[in-house]
């Protein structure tokens, strides 16, 4: 993984100390808190609705072991003994002091993290695939991209006053592990019919109050020209994007105004210009950013079966344990949605083992992921047993990856000042309601997400079955949406019908369920059943 050189560090250690002496000036009243917001949330700084709310960046989600130990220090000692991992493969903690954000800051700083650009009208934290140079049907590993990205985009002197919050995801496979289409660009790293490695290029997707889905503007963009074509992208949002309206004001509203063929056409214009800058690193950069992506040290001619005597484990290894490009090696899914948990969220102690396991028997690597939970990219299938039973005993084994109960969920209004209704609960009724495992299994494959309010923190656009919580004259409601998706054959949910309260939501949705077991045929998922027979007979069992 990527390794701080002498600028990075310094950058972020004066980024640490910028912030110390805003903090401090805060605190004495030299300055007002109108005059503080902008600069605390260049820093990950929020105010949520009880305390301040810390968000720390993940780089395409990968960490060492004494990054995720310094996640577990900072819980322990700045927060209430835990951390909430987010969609956006990034950690959050939620009582922070105002006193204390320096320090977190500063340690942070000394295990090569920081908060920058965690907020903020600028470009975020860039995710990728959570299986990046494992998974075994990969073209490349992309994350070497991701890192160009995140040099390019950190304090980028002309983007760091969009018009709005920008958003950018890659992957290097067919399967799409990191909903490419429903970012503000989405860039999938593929072989053309030549043989040469390029992009496709998505502008536009996002969720929200205007949920799209991301179009095509370039079909084959070469790996060579990725920097000075995403600059172009940039520029003519930079551009043309509204900045009267914050409700039409990503780059989604943009392209559906313009029509994609328009702004691709911009962007060419733009691009034959910025082409001419230089900003495309050469060869060499390129290939000292890949090099600290190698393949770790695999051993091979080992074990490449694995004992499944004990039903349980086997359970989990067929659930929870994926394949790995490496033969004697899998890929490790940790849930951190036990039933009666807290989706995403970790205690310190938990955190700690994570970092234990990675060290020991991971190459000290461990990934965050879309969906809320932790991997071990780079795990012996000889260890697998070992690394379950560890995980047994903290609470870590739920082998739910993909089911029901794995639920994608925001914070929601226990904690958040933008949430209309409250996710947390809503999410611990339903996984209670499927805690049967082999009930969730026979479901199989069900994504099941749940945002607060229309900023769709919780990705409910995306769900097989989504969740939007609204405020209906003060009470809270619940809509209830079906067919969504953020894999490769992304789509759109669409809203059943009038919303629910919080015990109704939960009807409704094994109303639906049971209602796609009677229409499923042999092998169909939930969204194979509901696209086939569309939305009527759901609608029928949930309104009667």
């Amino acid at each position: 993984m990527y390794k701080y050189d002498e600028y990075d560090q310094s950058i972020v250690d004066a980024r640490v100390e910028e912030f110390r002496d805003q903090v401090e000036r805060r605190l004495a009243g030299e300055i007002s808190e109108d005059q503080f917001k902008p600069l605390r949330l260049m820093n990950g700084l929020y105010l949520q609705l009880h305390a301040y709310m810390l968000r720390v960046a993940i780089p395409y989600g990968t960490m060492d072991s004494r990054q995720m130990r310094m996640l577990a220090h900072i819980a322990r000692k700045y927060d209430r003994d835990y951390g909430h991992f987010t969609t956006r493969q990034n950690i959050q903690y939620n009582w922070i002091k105002l006193e204390d954000a320096p320090d977190i800051l500063a340690d942070l700083a000394s295990v090569e993290m920081h908060a920058i650009q965690t907020s903020g009208n600028c470009i975020r934290n860039t995710t990728s695939d959570q299986f990046a140079g494992a998974a075994a049907d990969e073209v490349t590993d992309p994350r070497p991209w991701a890192e160009l990205l995140r040099q390019w985009s950190t304090f980028h002197p002309e983007f760091s006053y969009l018009p709005r919050k920008f958003k950018i995801a890659i992957v290097a496979a067919e399967e799409d592990r990191a909903a490419i289409k429903l970012h503000d660009i989405g860039l999938q790293l593929y072989h053309n019919d030549a043989g040469e490695l390029g992009f496709r290029v998505f502008v536009g997707g996002g969720m929200g109050r205007t949920p799209m889905v991301a179009p095509v503007i370039r079909e084959f963009l070469p790996t060579q020209d990725f920097l000075s074509y995403l600059e172009a992208c940039l520029r003519v949002y930079n551009r043309y994007g509204r900045r009267d309206n914050i409700y039409k004001a990503r780059i989604k509203i943009l392209v559906h105004e313009l029509g994609a063929a328009e702004y691709a056409r911009q962007v060419e214009e733009e691009w034959a210009h910025v082409k001419t800058l230089g900003l495309d690193p050469p060869p060499g950069e390129f290939e000292r950013i890949a090099a600290q992506f190698a393949p770790p040290p695999f051993e091979t001619g080992i074990a490449d079966t694995v004992d499944r005597s004990d039903p349980d484990f086997a359970v989990w290894l067929d659930q929870n344990v994926k394949a790995h490009k490496q033969p004697g090696y899998a890929i490790v899914n940790i849930s951190l949605k036990p039933v009666g948990g807290i989706p995403g969220d970790a205690s310190s102690a938990q955190i700690d083992l994570m970092a234990d396991l990675a060290e020991t028997y991971g190459f000290d690597e461990l990934r965050v992921t879309h969906a809320q939970n932790i991997v071990l990219p780079h795990v012996k299938k000889a260890d697998l047993y070992t690394i379950w039973q560890k995980l047994v005993a903290a609470d870590l084994a739920s082998a739910n990856l993909d089911l029901i109960s794995d639920i994608i969920a925001c914070p929601g209004l226990d904690y958040c000042s933008l949430a209309n209704a409250r996710s947390i609960p809503v999410a611990q009724k339903i996984a209670k309601r499927f805690e049967g495992l082999d009930r969730q299994r026979d479901l199989g494959e069900l994504k099941l997400k749940i945002s607060g309010c229309i900023n769709a923190c919780g990705h409910h656009h995306a769900g097989h079955i989504g969740i939007l919580g609204v405020d209906r004259k003060g009470t809270e409601n619940y809509q209830l949406l079906l067919g969504g998706s953020g894999a490769e054959d992304a789509s759109l949910g669409r809203i059943t019908g009038p919303g629910f309260d919080e015990d109704g939501v939960v009807d409704a949705i094994e109303r639906t369920v049971e209602t796609y077991r009677t229409l499923r045929t042999e092998g169909e998922r939930f969204l194979d059943t509901y696209r086939r027979v569309g939305m009527d007979p759901f609608k029928e069992a949930i309104y009667g």
